[in-house]
């Protein structure tokens, strides 16, 4: 209770603040209260998960304290909209990439959420992903486009490729989210509303795939395809929801990247919106695959080889004649 209370004091401290240090001390809040709820099992796994999230969100926390000092000793101003020093905006874009898991800076983010129970990493999917994005928000207009846009679009194809190879769902869904902050990151400078929309439409999705995944306990696609039978209603939810995050046009996952395009496009940025509608195919591939494998009623075979037919052969009841 006192970690969950903490999570949620230090989002509220983040997101209401106007001054640095403030928006500083409540990422350091978040940090320190996921830490416990990631090493929770004791795990091997989890403790590493642990360990690599602490350093790179510290990493990450010195970096804008640095970008914010460095700012506020050319302009004397602690004001975060009030961002002006162009090496603080570029430390400050490295730090909010570290903290949210934008390509280059994404490999924590898998092997994190591969650490931790499916709770958790629905927290650091959702949750944790809120008060770096407010930052990026009230700095937006300082922050240098083509910068942002390169990154957002790496993130896109990054996270269709890579999901493309996996069988642990959780990791699909780091990359997923890998691929969604791309989709966040690249329309920001040009209308942060849509950001905020996307945001919260991912949140609303992520968390209805992982409570489904957590309550058949599903850590791999094996265990997926044969969840079908301890609750059919719902995986028909999990299916739609998958398909919706992959943007399938009747679903509500459509919306924002419709709107994204349209307004790439309105920007005279349609070569940009071409390259990320196309890699936008690759995650829709893994989100097809997971939406078959609950769909399934019998499970195939893992292995590759066809069973032979097994013939019995016929006992020799006679004895032999010496």
């Amino acid at each position: 209770f006192i970690l969950m209370l903490s999570l949620a004091l230090g989002t509220m401290i983040t997101i209401t603040s106007n001054h640095w240090v403030t928006a500083w001390a409540g990422l350091e809040i978040n940090t320190l209260a996921i830490i416990p709820l990631i090493s929770k099992s004791h795990h091997p796994r989890a403790i590493e998960a642990a360990t690599k999230y602490f350093l790179t969100q510290a990493t990450a926390s010195a970096l804008m304290l640095f970008s914010s000092m460095t700012n506020a000793w050319s302009s004397g101003q602690w004001d975060i909209t009030q961002l002006t020093n162009p090496p603080s905006c570029l430390l400050l874009t490295a730090a909010i990439a570290i903290k949210l898991g934008l390509t280059p800076f994404h490999f924590w983010f898998p092997e994190v959420l591969q650490g931790s129970s499916l709770i958790t990493a629905l927290l650091l999917s959702t949750a944790m992903k809120f008060p770096p994005t407010t930052i990026l928000l009230l700095t937006s207009h300082s922050l240098n486009p083509t910068l942002l846009s390169t990154m957002a679009i790496m993130s896109i194809a990054l996270g269709g490729w890579m999901g493309l190879n996996q069988t642990q769902t959780r990791k699909i869904l780091a990359f997923s989210s890998i691929s969604h902050l791309g989709w966040m990151t690249i329309i920001i400078t040009y209308n942060p509303k849509l950001t905020l929309l996307t945001f919260y439409l991912y949140s609303l999705m992520t968390t209805s795939i992982f409570l489904s995944m957590n309550s058949t306990n599903t850590l791999k696609l094996s265990t997926l395809m044969t969840s079908w039978t301890k609750a059919p209603m719902l995986n028909t939810t999990l299916m739609l929801t998958l398909l919706s995050l992959a943007g399938l046009p009747p679903l509500t996952g459509f919306l924002p990247k419709w709107l994204i395009i349209q307004e790439l496009t309105k920007q005279e940025m349609t070569t940009t919106a071409t390259i990320i509608s196309m890699l936008s195919l690759l995650g829709l591939f893994f989100y097809l695959r997971l939406t078959y494998c609950s769909t399934i009623t019998l499970p195939p075979n893992s292995s590759n080889k066809m069973k032979q037919w097994s013939i019995k052969k016929p006992v020799n009841t006679l004895t032999p004649t010496l």
